[in-house]
């Protein structure tokens, strides 16, 4: 038998977020109503955590917030989260299904609870959070609902930033900037990668950092095209350039930024790829702005590098992305990179925050890249750390 406990009730402390929460839940369900949604399911962590709160792991198994237009949200997880769910997500109502049970009858139940027939229910259908088999299931065991696909709509919420959200990325930016010069302080010719790790992830975490969405990348610039891969083993060789990209996180909160160093001394053709990239990254700076459209912003960057030194190859997918609440596997806030990108129609508006990154490949790779923040007139840079050409 289901127990609905709800743990509003269950004697869990207030949220100092508690206002800002609920908030967030009308807004989901103005949207709602303007889509003509009687029920939203979301599975991400980051939607999750955005109406409810709840900053847990326990998302590697299935978990899925049912937000109807009216009464409490139910989050329908593992029994065994109950205690988490009490204590960290007291608005709403937990529906748990056992280990062993498939999950697809809980859902279908709540939905019963919510929808009536040849009513309308968005789904959060393409995030990696959804398994197909769920999706499918739902939709065999519930024929009788129409489903919509609404992937879109958590991440629309979060795009804008509120003055409490901007408070914490200012912090994450903060802790960013610190573990980022500790990074840096710990590269040495005949050090290893791995030491330089240790330091960012001592600096951060001492300084008041959960553990980020994103694993600092580092990794010699002899591999720097294999964006995803981070530090091992391998000893640092003098003359060798060294890539870093790395966050602090608070309140889930991300400020990403990165440095390529130089160790011993920088050959000369990294003198013009400092010049290209640091070129591209003050156009980047320049031109986001509110009402600006994403892809002009991009053409902005690539006519400031190419002014430096012409590109060769494909160009660049992007120069930077929306960012801010993240859950491992990263930090973008889900599985879709919201990019400033050729082609791109967004606007961009005040309260955003961007990672904004000018990473060139010609005449050798470089990166620099910062945390920035659309103000109402133009653009602030939240992290902090050296721009020029850096040798240690």
């Amino acid at each position: 038998m289901t127990l609905l406990v709800d743990t509003a009730r269950a004697g869990a402390p207030e949220s100092t977020w508690t206002g800002e929460l609920r908030s967030r839940v009308a807004a989901a369900r103005t949207e709602m109503a303007r889509r003509d949604l009687s029920a939203l399911l979301l599975v991400s962590p980051e939607n999750i955590y955005y109406l409810l709160g709840l900053d847990y792991q326990g998302y590697f198994a299935f978990s899925v917030l049912l937000l109807p237009r009216e009464g409490a949200p139910e989050l329908i997880t593992r029994a065994m989260e109950g205690p988490t769910i009490a204590a960290r997500a007291p608005d709403c109502v937990h529906r748990p299904f056992h280990d062993g049970e498939s999950p697809v009858a809980t859902v279908a139940a709540a939905l019963r609870d919510h929808v009536r027939p040849g009513e309308a229910v968005g789904a959060e259908d393409s995030a990696m959070f959804f398994p197909p088999a769920i999706w499918a299931g739902l939709r065999q065991e519930l024929p009788e609902l129409v489903w919509v696909g609404a992937g879109d709509l958590g991440q629309q919420l979060r795009e804008v930033k509120s003055a409490a959200e901007i408070t914490s990325v200012r912090r994450a930016a903060s802790l960013s900037g610190d573990a980022m010069a500790s990074g840096i302080g710990a590269i040495a010719a005949g050090g290893s990668e791995s030491r330089v790790a240790a330091a960012v992830y001592s600096t951060m975490i001492s300084g008041g950092s959960q553990p980020p969405g994103f694993a600092p990348l580092i990794r010699s610039t002899q591999i720097l095209q294999q964006e995803h891969v981070t530090w091992d083993e391998r000893v640092i060789e003098p003359g060798e350039g060294l890539f870093l990209e790395l966050s602090a996180c608070v309140r889930r909160y991300h400020a990403p930024l990165s440095r390529t160093v130089y160790v011993n001394e920088a050959p000369p053709e990294a003198v013009v790829a400092h010049r290209a990239a640091l070129s591209g990254l003050r156009a980047i700076t320049a031109e986001l702005r509110p009402g600006a459209v994403a892809s002009d912003v991009y053409g902005a960057w690539q006519d400031a590098v190419t002014r430096v030194h012409p590109q060769q190859g494909a160009p660049r997918h992007h120069c930077g992305y929306l960012v801010g609440i993240g859950f491992p596997p990263s930090w973008v806030g889900g599985g879709e990179v919201l990019g400033i990108r050729p082609g791109s129609h967004r606007r961009i508006r005040t309260g955003m925050t961007f990672h904004a990154m000018s990473w060139v490949s010609e005449p050798t790779g470089y990166v620099i890249s910062d945390t920035v923040l659309v103000t109402e007139d133009g653009c602030e840079v939240l992290t902090r750390a050296p721009r020029e050409l850096t040798v240690v």
